[in-house]
């Protein structure tokens, strides 16, 4: 490599440094723990836990409620996706679909849970207004499928949304014209072409279903889940480090199986070489069907929210329904809580700024540099690697490992974790981005006499603006919502605001609890706002930029 390019080399060097020490090591540890301990070396850990802990039933309730629900999630994400693609109804329902469809993914899972109770419980909001009759108990299995639901449904209409845009409706035309019938029609033109992202999202939402704790914490009750099974083990009365990393060894086996089975179904996706712009024709039962299905499915996910921001403003549900402030004003007066809500905001924002960072480095050493074609592969295989470890395992990992260290119970530690939690997909939208632009920029700016650094701050970075703030606000809304990894990493001086509401259940302070979601939701809105406005007003920029040269061309 020459040597003006030796600034790429130390980015690959500390991006190789720091995953093998906060991902392969960590790693390496929890399975040697699941091997190795007081008792001697061998499977007796994996023994115990399908023997005197009934690890096997665990895995089938985990398995069983997250396959379920993510069959039903990809149905109502299709739904809520087909109203918009493929129907006319009016543009302003359209928007108000897409806002519902993506609003749970501001929340963390946690919140899902206890707004499940407030909502759907003997004393809960949507149950009085149906005459006060509990439609059914909410705790563990359905209580946990309804969740699973809602926190889903985002990923899941996001994935096939996407893909629906670019699905050429010419098809449509020629499947009547050759006489199909509506459903041989439907299935030739949507459904086929669909397959592989319909088998994705199916896919993605199991294993965001199975490797998720908030949700099980909240509303599991007596039905036990292996993320459950893997905290009290963990962090129970009685820690068992040894059993606890035999059953997070386990938890990865279907993530891995997930994630190969995503590689393996993106084969069946159908790839136009271009698009067609044509009308849909005229069907008012069409569009009152799916406009009717994606309203209920609207309605229901807004039911949830409902509660969440209809409670904290109640003196006391379900005996005093006054108007109040109150319980805004204890929690701003309560030094702890906004002691622990500017903890999150503080590792929300270096999640965001360091993660960015890290993901632009690490994009640029892959697709901007003449590094060897071996060390490239192996930046591109990382996000596989993160995209196979639940959150949980990798909080386990770290608490195991860096137990008894300056590292641990610190910003420090939760900050990195988060980072690498999250480094897939920030990494792979940082990638797609820069293999668009042009590829002879560098050769060009070297032939000028310009290094590689100039390079990627006087041309690449302002082309990749737009990219850069997507990758910080997906950073930042992740780590204010994350719950599975920092449980294990917290301490009395780290506690970040998700974990404070798992511990305020334990006390009952389900208000203070509203009232510190409400917080995390405008939090991310805000941020999401922010950002939304800068994309905007740079696409703007960059328009009223095109057009001026064009002019001067003419």
């Amino acid at each position: 490599m020459v040597r003006e390019n030796k600034e790429v080399r130390v980015i690959f060097g500390i991006t190789m440094v720091i995953f093998g020490l906060f991902l392969i090591i960590p790693m390496c540890f929890i399975i040697r723990e699941s091997f190795s301990g007081d008792a001697g070396t061998g499977l007796m850990y994996y023994r115990n836990i399908f023997g005197d802990l009934g690890i096997g039933k665990v895995l089938w309730n985990s398995v069983s409620v997250s396959l379920l629900s993510a069959a039903i999630t990809t149905v109502l994400a299709f739904c809520m996706a087909y109203t918009l693609n493929f129907t006319k109804v009016n543009k302003g329902y359209k928007r108000f679909i897409y806002v519902i469809s993506c609003l749970p993914m501001f929340l963390p899972t946690v919140t899902y849970g206890f707004a499940i109770i407030y909502a759907l419980g003997k004393q809960g909001l949507i149950t009085k207004l149906f005459g006060g009759k509990q439609f059914f108990d909410i705790y563990g299995f359905p209580g946990m499928m309804i969740g699973f639901i809602i926190y889903t449904l985002p990923v899941a209409f996001v994935l096939i949304n996407n893909t629906m845009k670019y699905i050429d409706k010419k098809y449509l035309v020629i499947s009547r014209t050759l006489g199909d019938n509506s459903l041989r029609s439907f299935y030739t033109a949507i459904l086929r072409p669909l397959s592989g992202t319909l088998a994705a999202s199916a896919i993605q939402c199991f294993f965001l279903s199975f490797t998720d704790y908030g949700i099980p914490i909240a509303v599991g009750g007596k039905t036990e889940v292996i993320a459950t099974a893997l905290y009290k083990q963990m962090l129970g009365s009685i820690p068992d480090f040894n059993n606890g990393s035999a059953i997070a060894i386990m938890m990865l086996l279907p993530s891995i199986i997930s994630i190969a089975l995503l590689t393996w179904v993106d084969r069946f996706n159908v790839r136009y070489k271009s698009v067609s712009e044509i009308d849909l024709r005229d069907s008012r039962a069409r569009d009152a069907g799916w406009g009717i299905a994606s309203g209920v499915i609207s309605l229901f996910v807004i039911g949830m929210f409902a509660t969440i921001l209809v409670l904290p403003f109640v003196d006391s549900w379900p005996y005093s329904l006054d108007f109040t402030f109150q319980h805004f004003s204890d929690v701003f007066a309560d030094s702890e809580l906004t002691g622990v809500y500017t903890n999150s905001i503080f590792v929300a924002f270096m999640v965001a700024a360091i993660g960015t960072l890290f993901v632009y480095a690490a994009g640029l050493v892959s697709i901007r540099s003449n590094m060897a074609k071996g060390a490239r592969k192996v930046i591109d295989a990382l996000p596989l690697i993160t995209n196979t470890i639940p959150g949980m395992v990798l909080g386990v990992a770290y608490m195991l490992l860096f137990s008894g260290t300056t590292l641990q119970n610190t910003f420090a530690l939760i900050i990195i974790c988060t980072i690498i939690h999250y480094f897939t997909t920030p990494y792979l939208m940082m990638k797609g981005s820069l293999e668009k632009m042009d590829a002879t920029w560098e050769t060009t700016a070297k032939l000028m006499g310009d290094s590689w650094t100039k390079t990627v701050l006087h041309i690449i970075t302002p082309n990749a603006v737009t990219t850069l703030v997507e990758v910080f606000s997906y950073y930042f809304v992740n780590a204010m919502v994350t719950i599975s990894a920092v449980v294990f990493l917290v301490g009395a001086r780290t506690m970040l605001l998700t974990i404070k509401i798992q511990e305020l259940e334990h006390y009952q302070r389900y208000d203070d609890i509203f009232v510190l979601s409400i917080l995390i939701l405008v939090t991310n809105l805000v941020v999401k706002g922010v950002v939304e406005l800068i994309i905007k007003r740079r696409s703007e920029k960059e328009n009223g930029r095109w057009k001026q040269v064009t002019e001067e061309a003419a």
